[in-house]
This record gives C-alpha cells, structure tokens and sequence, in this order.
C-alpha cells in the first residue's frame, strides 16, 4: 500500500468515525442536545455537536491504530507459529466472548447476566457477517482473521469504555469502533489489489 492509499484509508476512516458517533449521540446522548435547545442555546449547541465530533474522531484513530498493530502482530505471528496460529485465533475469540461475559459479570454489582451474554451474542453475530462479507470478497482462509479482528481487536480497543459508568458513552464507542474496523477490514483488500476478481 502506497502513501496515497494510505492515508485516503486514514482520512475516510476519520470522516467515518466522526459522523458515525455525532449521529449515534442523537439517541443516546439526546439529553445533552435537549439541554441545549430548551431554549436554544446556539453556542451551547455548536460546542456539544463538536463533543460528540471530536469523541467519535479519537474513536476513529483508536480503531485505526488497532488495525495497524493487527496486521503486524498477524505478519509476526504467522511467521512465528505457522499452522499453530489459525487455532490460537480460534481460541483467543472464544476466550474473548467469554471473557466478554463471565469476568464482567463477576465485577460488577449487577444480579442479572443476560446483558453482558446479549453484548457478547451481539458483537459475534455483527462479526460473523463482517468476516462473511470478507470471505464473499476475497477467500475463504479470511473468515478467521477477519472473526479474530472483529472480536479480539475489537473488545482490546472497547476495554476503556466497558468500565465508564455512562452507558451511553460504552455504547457510542462500540458503535464508532465497530464500524471503523468493519470499514477498514472491507477496505484493505481493494487498496493492496486482492479482492476476488469480477
């Protein structure tokens, strides 16, 4: 990948980002924008759209960090364990979901385990159809790293926002990193030349 190429997928990633989490902070952050227009608080207003701007542009830049470090830890690791490698990602993402739910549970003062088994289901359903939708593009030995990414990469770069106190902001990361990393995954083969041929 050249420089031009890389930094079209930085920037576009940025965007992405940023107008991702702005938009998702009208539901889940509506409070903060009704304090603002009852009544109508023009700069109160500006300053908390370019909160949730900003929040969603640093979301970004850790998604576009976590992609980088996984496609040198992937190129190491291959080198390193070969064949080992593909059942060590198996097992790195069922250890995540697990993790995900179990260890979660055990620290927090919550009685009922359902919401932390529905975040995990949810983010390995929405992983599931990312690295399908990599396999549909490329080939089938991506479906492995791509679940890995989306899962183990994923709830790394999410761990900040799983111990914030406001629900809110757990979920307008998860959304904003998410959708960064699926956008990335589902870039990078067209920007280095190896998507299936039409």
């Amino acid at each position: 990948m050249n420089s031009r190429k890389w930094v079209r997928m930085f920037m576009t990633t940025l965007a992405l980002g940023g107008t991702v989490v702005l938009i998702a902070s009208f539901f889940f952050r509506a409070d903060a924008y009704m304090e603002a227009l009852d009544p109508l608080q023009i700069g109160e207003l500006f300053g908390v759209l370019i909160f949730f701007l900003g929040y969603g542009l640093i979301f970004s830049v850790i998604s576009q960090m976590g992609f980088f470090a996984y496609l040198m830890i992937n190129q190491f690791a291959t080198g390193m364990f070969r064949g080992f490698w593909r059942p060590l990602q198996a097992f790195l993402i069922i250890f995540t979901l697990f993790d995900l739910v179990y260890f979660r549970y055990l620290a927090s003062d919550d009685g009922s385990i359902w919401g932390y088994l529905a975040t995990a289901i949810g983010l390995l359903v929405a992983s599931y159809l990312v690295a399908k939708r990599k396999v549909y593009e490329t080939n089938k030995t991506a479906f492995l790293p791509a679940m890995f990414f989306m899962t183990v990469i994923t709830t790394v770069e999410w761990l900040p926002g799983l111990y914030l106190d406001d629900s809110a902001y757990t979920w307008l990361m998860i959304i904003g990193l998410f959708i960064c990393n699926s956008y990335q995954l589902l870039l990078l083969h067209r920007l280095v030349g190896t998507a299936k041929e039409a």
